[in-house]
């Protein structure tokens, strides 16, 4: 494997000082190099303000603050010879052909000959930027295009020039997966590669369609997002937050390109307008969209004023957002006679047109590396060719045809070869088709896997409409949450508990995880408010005690239980995990135990397992404390507690999974995977290794609580917020409730109690919360506007 520990990373723009907090998160050295500006007195001023720019960016660039603090600032004339150290040196300095070979003519004298030499450029010819290097180090130069932001996207395009040494290449591809946690295509250095060169002919398609059928952005970003399978952003309001003029340069720049395709990459008029203004988009306040206040207003481009959004209500969008899969979701559109129904066929049809076409030229027949690209590089649910399939190849051919669109000919050969589509399963595996070879595996990362893909091949064991029961292989028995919205809900209990019977019957471990982007959200809030608006009291009591029920079998477990998480990981959500015995979490894993936002106290066990995870760390604490000084006394338990009390009062959600471990949501045994893609390999390798390591279960704890001290000295906390403006009334009852639980309330400090015992404190704390008008309230507004209500 291809051993990279330090990067130097050369350009400290938008992009390169966003790698260079991607690396240093990941644990490699990085130094991040620009040129000294004419005339300035702080020769590291470029650099330096870079990291001052990333500090202040929102998203986070970086898992950690302190990832930040480890890039080392240096410049292209006092700091050249610190490159002989680097083991990768990864270029990002502008989108210009004379720039980037300038840079590497001026660096080739300084890299060490087994050095990697990459350059993050988003299309230009890998093979022209080569030539400005010595013929022995084109052989270890190639392009590796992440996309931006690279932190939160997972494509990473490796682009091999006619010289590169193959085996470098493959290298690449194993520590993007592995290190780098990254999606990795392979792409033929062809103008913008793969997803840029479809993605940017698709907005092109977007903005012909909206024409012709005389629609505004708003309308257009109600159609291009989730109801086809999209992101949220869609297309115009993505675009704003890509820059509208990096969108000009990039259309330009593939037009002169490629000049017989000239006309599909024409700049639109109303963006080359809106650039001239300087209403780039989100960096600009204004774009196609912009802020007033609490409202979003959108561009009238006959008056290039900003309006109120308009409602966007068509019945075939309102059909498609009930449907759960993308597939049916993109029929139900497909099949509608109605301006969204017609534009989304426009696109679509366009699109899928194109891919066909550029197949060979862009991934080599690839049809599996197309659709990876767009479904990594976009968010997309579905990549072209898949949507393709789901939508109907033969249908859609016809409804092309009807149209008079001219089909490419390799979709011919596909229908020709008697398939009905381009992807098939067959022998356990995914086999696509490729123009002129014929049926071809899809090529996959080993360390892939996923409920999908086990239940096609027959590995379903058990299904509720929330949840289901697979056999992961070797011995490992899954639980896949695919609840409606992510709630966590009874179908999911029913099938923990289904797990728990079942687990100890011939299974070695279990994985409680899903193939969707988060692992939960929460409880079901519509049944707990229903619950207390009609004062049924004892089911919002038998409620709580099959959770807290169920989580306990799953922490008392005879097989390990490991929770793979990942994305919003929230409320009921994060008490699953906290009761497993390891939690394997992607680094973009959202924890945080929310129920206060609510008007509500975890009390699936939350707030005991987060109390017994901070009060393991004393016994460490101490030895380390008598190590140093032999009379030292024992650790005090409240700064520890206090940080809970904190964490759990105020709703706080981790920004990562880094940031999850230091709030106490994971602890020092619980892996972190950069990729999300590896994420549910990683849980059941982790399940396996526990389970060969002679798992045992623990037994039930018992706790000595901070008693009557701690609970004065929370609740003076919970006052204090209250008189600082930090909390309203309401938040100080519901701070009562919570360091009552903490501290095991009114009781001598130092008393042993039993786990138990700190779950009777939280259901009964619930169940006084929810017989409160402002809990009631509180829910009905997260219900009703899907943010808390301060009250």
């Amino acid at each position: 494997m291809l051993r990279i520990r330090q990067v130097a990373v050369i350009g400290a723009g938008t992009m390169g000082s966003q790698l260079a907090a991607l690396f240093s998160g990941l644990g490699l050295s990085v130094r991040l190099f620009d040129i000294v500006p004419s005339g300035a007195s702080d020769r590291l001023q470029l650099p330096r303000q870079a990291l001052a720019r990333l500090r202040a960016m929102k998203p986070a660039p970086a898992y950690l603050p302190d990832d930040l603090q480890a890039i080392v600032p240096a410049n292209l004339e006092d700091h050249l010879h610190h490159l002989a150290e680097a083991d990768w040196v990864v270029e990002a300095v502008v989108e210009r052909l004379d720039v980037k070979r300038a840079v590497w003519g001026g660096l080739a004298a300084h890299v060490r000959p087994d050095a990697v030499l990459s350059t993050n450029t988003s299309g230009l010819s890998i093979a022209a930027i080569a030539q400005a290097l010595p013929p022995d180090r084109r052989r270890r130069f190639l392009g590796t295009h992440f996309f931006n932001p690279p932190r939160y996207l997972a494509l990473l395009e490796v682009v091999p020039g006619p010289e590169t040494d193959p085996a470098l290449v493959r290298a690449m591809v194993e520590f993007g997966r592995n290190i780098l946690g990254k999606g990795v295509v392979v792409c033929r250095d062809t103008p913008y590669f793969i997803a840029n060169r479809l993605g940017l002919y698709g907005i092109m398609a977007t903005f012909r369609a909206m024409e012709e059928l005389g629609l505004d952005f708003a309308a257009v970003d109600a159609v291009t997002g989730p109801a086809m399978g999209r992101p949220r952003s869609a297309t115009f309001r993505t675009l704003d937050l890509v820059g509208l003029d990096v969108l000009a340069d990039s259309l330009r720049n593939l037009a002169a390109a490629l000049p017989a395709e000239a006309e599909h990459f024409r700049v639109p008029g109303v963006v080359e307008q809106l650039v001239q203004r300087g209403w780039l988009g989100e960096k600009a306040g204004r774009g196609f969209y912009c802020r007033e206040g609490d409202q979003i207003l959108v561009l009238d481009p006959a008056t290039f004023t900003y309006r109120p959004r308009a409602a966007v209500s068509f019945a075939s969008l309102e059909a498609a957002r009930s449907r759960e899969q993308p597939g049916e979701r993109l029929r139900v559109l497909l099949e509608a006679d109605d301006p969204a129904g017609r534009l989304a066929w426009r696109v679509l049809r366009d699109g899928w047109r194109y891919a066909a076409e550029r197949l060979e030229e862009v991934a080599g027949g690839r049809v599996d590396a197309v659709d990876q690209a767009l479904r990594w590089g976009f968010g997309w649910e579905l990549g072209a060719f898949e949507a393709w399939d789901a939508a109907g190849v033969p249908e859609t051919v016809a409804r092309m045809e009807r149209d008079g669109v001219a089909v490419p000919a390799a979709v011919h050969e596909l229908l020709a070869s008697g398939r009905r589509g381009w992807y098939e399963r067959r022998d356990g595996a995914s086999w696509f088709f490729s123009p002129g070879r014929g049926p071809l595996p899809v090529e996959e990362d080993p360390r892939t896997l996923t409920f999908a893909a086990r239940k096609q091949a027959g590995g379903l064991v058990r299904s509720w409409p929330g949840a289901s029961l697979v056999d992961l292989g070797d011995g490992v028995l899954g639980v896949e949450l695919h609840s409606p919205k992510d709630a966590i809900g009874a179908d999911i209990l029913v099938a923990l508990q289904a797990a728990a019977e079942q687990a100890p019957r011939g299974w070695r471990a279990v994985v409680v995880g899903t193939d969707r982007p988060n692992f939960g959200v929460g409880a079901n809030l519509v049944l707990l408010l229903t619950a207390a608006q009609e004062g049924d009291w004892e089911a919002i009591d038998r409620m709580v005690r099959d959770f807290q029920h169920t989580l306990q079998a799953l922490k008392f477990l005879d097989v390990p239980a490991v929770a793979a998480v990942t994305g919003l990981t929230l409320g009921g959500a994060a008490e699953i995990a906290l009761h497993a015995a390891r939690i394997v979490a992607s680094a973009e894993t959202y924890m945080g135990l929310v129920e206060a936002g609510a008007g509500l106290v975890p009390a699936g066990g939350g707030c005991k397992e987060m109390l017994l995870r901070a009060l393991a760390l004393l016994p460490q604490e101490a030895e380390e404390r008598r190590g140093a000084r032999s009379m030292a006394p024992p650790a005090d338990p409240m700064p520890w507690i206090a940080r809970v009390f904190e964490t759990i009062a105020t709703a706080r959600v981790s920004g990562s999974a880094h940031e999850a471990r230091r709030l106490g949501f994971l602890g020092p045994c619980d892996p972190i995977v950069p990729s999300r893609l590896q994420l549910l390999w990683a849980a059941r390798q982790e399940a396996l290794h526990l389970a060969e390591a002679g798992w045992k279960p623990p037994r039930p704890a018992r706790v000595a609580v901070a008693g009557e001290d701690g609970y004065a000295a929370l609740q003076l906390a919970a006052y204090t917020m209250q008189q600082a403006g930090r909390a309203t009334e309401h938040d100080v009852r519901i701070a009562q409730e919570l360091a009552r639980i903490l501290t095991g309330g009114p009781v001598p400090a130092g008393t042993q109690v039993p786990e138990s015992y700190l779950l009777d404190l939280e259901r009964e704390a619930f169940g006084r919360l929810c017989r409160t008008p402002q809990t009631q309230a509180r829910m009905l507004h997260l219900l009703q506007r899907g943010k808390p209500l301060r009250n």
